[in-house]
């Protein structure tokens, strides 16, 4: 059975003034995927995404949201997206349950559903201590999991972040990427990150822009199904339980609650990083130590050979 395709964006380019900011792109998202976005500084993710979002034409080109032509019917289209933008549009003098409400009340949910969708969000990005709270009093930490609430506070089909854990503690960070797994098994997700390894960790595919031109559209390379990475927890783990698990071929304790660990492939990570959060170890670092992501990514922008 074929997958539901959710984003298909054919041929877009953008263009301001004489500069060409993005030339030629295709991309295509699916239910149930977590898809990256890559680039140096400058290389056309911003603007991408902006596309995408619909807050921003392109010069040429197609974007379909759920079937829908994103620019000849963008209230059909827009039901489906939830956006989170670089700098999170946060109204600083607005309670956090307040402000969630209204962004659920802009989407399109019923006055009535409005409180519970907005305390829905809330909870999955853990802000149900702080729902009466003033945004501007809260840290970047918080403001940023506000951020990804208020994309998400509707329930959309794709969820598009850009740059979403930026500021978070490691903390933080471990349950903002169980909410991102969370998404992309139930919806589409589209994520831009500086940080390859949480890229890696959580993308099937990813798209690599560089100088406004796709580089690389695909899968990751099938050399990064065996690999070694670096776990570091939260709290103490159960080594033997870790080590019996399908596909863990060598366990390394470098040093209390950080582990090395030899993989036979992409499954025996997931099942990993399933155990660990599971069991509420708390997954605060996860990164290969040979990271082909990385070495791909250099050579495609860089020019940079392995």
């Amino acid at each position: 059975m074929s997958k539901e395709i959710l984003v298909q964006a054919s041929g877009l380019a953008r263009r301001y003034g004489e500069r060409q900011a993005l030339r030629g792109l295709d991309l295509e998202l699916f239910r149930g995927e977590i898809l990256g976005l890559l680039g140096p500084n400058g290389a056309g993710k911003s603007t991408t995404l902006r596309i995408l979002s619909g807050t921003l034409p392109p010069t040429t080109g197609s974007v379909r949201i759920g079937g829908y032509d994103l620019f000849e019917r963008p209230l059909e289209a827009k039901r489906l997206l939830g956006y989170l933008p670089e700098q999170p549009p946060l109204y600083p003098d607005m309670r956090v349950g307040e402000y969630l409400r209204y962004c659920a009340r802009l989407h399109g949910v019923p006055r009535a559903r409005s409180r519970g969708a907005a305390e829905e969000a809330a909870e999955r990005c853990g802000l149900g201590e702080v729902l009466n709270r003033v945004i501007g009093n809260l840290s970047k930490g918080y403001r940023q999991r506000v951020g990804i609430a208020q994309a998400i506070v509707h329930r959309p089909a794709v969820v598009i972040l850009d740059e979403p854990t930026v500021g978070l503690d490691p903390v933080q960070l471990a349950s903002i990427r169980s909410l991102i797994r969370e998404l992309g098994a139930e919806h589409g997700v589209i994520l831009s990150s500086h940080l390859l390894p949480e890229v890696q960790s959580l993308c099937a595919r990813v798209v690599i822009l560089n100088q406004g031109r796709p580089v690389h559209a695909g899968t990751l390379s099938a050399e990064s199904a065996r690999r070694e990475v670096v776990l570091v927890t939260a709290h103490a783990v159960d080594i033997e339980q870790l080590r019996s698990l399908s596909g863990v071929e060598a366990l390394e304790v470098l040093e209390p609650r950080r582990l090395r660990l030899r993989l036979a492939d992409a499954a025996a990570a997931e099942r990993v990083q399933q155990a660990v959060l599971g069991n509420g170890w708390g997954l605060v670092e996860w990164w290969p130590l040979r990271d082909n992501l990385e070495q791909l990514f250099l050579t495609l922008t860089h020019g940079e050979g392995a």
